[in-house]
């Protein structure tokens, strides 16, 4: 993957650390790897040039919350925290696609953020976007019903009309149970809105979704 800092929309850094960034070479992600978990500290700043990067949050009881997803042009909020305040990894991060990613070492990265007012630039406007994210979450999951958020990540996760995600993967996105989504989704299916395979939810009526997601504007 040649000039990878180019095809990662680096394209802004000034010319001495796109230098120093393009010795680095691209990894490759497999599907299913782990690439942290609670615990771990930061070795580096991952840079996701294909693929996405799912990072979910455990509570003691096993229940699963998807904290954010990472794809191309966008930061890690655990890995910054990490390399900037030197706490641990307090969630767990799964290669949800398959693609490659670049690892910035973390002496490189300490490095250019104090010598390259560019590159500092970028990882702090990354940071502030993926933080408003956050805040996005915390609103949905406190403010919004099961049904409007199970809706929305039915429209947003459908291709051709089709989702490829199991229950559980589904109630970790919207910060629910499984059994919760469960009944939702055969309530949908009542109502002739969608219809159940294994793993996977096919849209039958995308405009009654549409109707229910746009809801939470209300």
């Amino acid at each position: 993957m040649n000039d990878w800092t180019a095809a990662a929309a680096l394209a802004g850094l000034d010319p001495a650390t796109r230098t120093r960034l393009a010795a680095l070479s691209p990894q490759r992600m497999p599907r299913g790897a782990v690439l942290f978990r609670p615990g771990d500290t930061a070795s580096g700043f991952s840079v996701v040039l294909d693929g996405r990067i799912e990072v979910f949050l455990t509570g003691t009881s096993g229940r699963e919350l998807m904290l954010y997803a990472v794809e191309p042009g966008q930061s890690c909020v655990q890995t910054t925290l990490g390399l900037l305040g030197g706490g641990a990894y307090s969630a767990e991060a799964i290669c949800a696609q398959e693609g490659h990613f670049v690892l910035i070492p973390r002496p490189l990265f300490l490095s250019l953020m104090e010598a390259s007012a560019t590159f500092r630039a970028l990882v702090f406007a990354a940071f502030a976007q993926r933080m408003g994210d956050m805040v996005g979450l915390l609103e949905r999951v406190s403010f919004q019903s099961v049904e409007i958020r199970l809706a929305q990540a039915l429209l947003a996760r459908a291709s051709g009309g089709r989702v490829e995600a199991t229950q559980a993967e589904l109630a970790a996105q919207i910060g629910s149970a499984r059994e919760v989504v469960s009944r939702r989704l055969d309530a949908f299916a009542r109502s002739g809105w969608v219809r159940q395979e294994r793993g996977a939810v096919v849209l039958q009526d995308a405009a009654a979704l549409v109707r229910l997601a746009a809801a939470a504007a209300l």
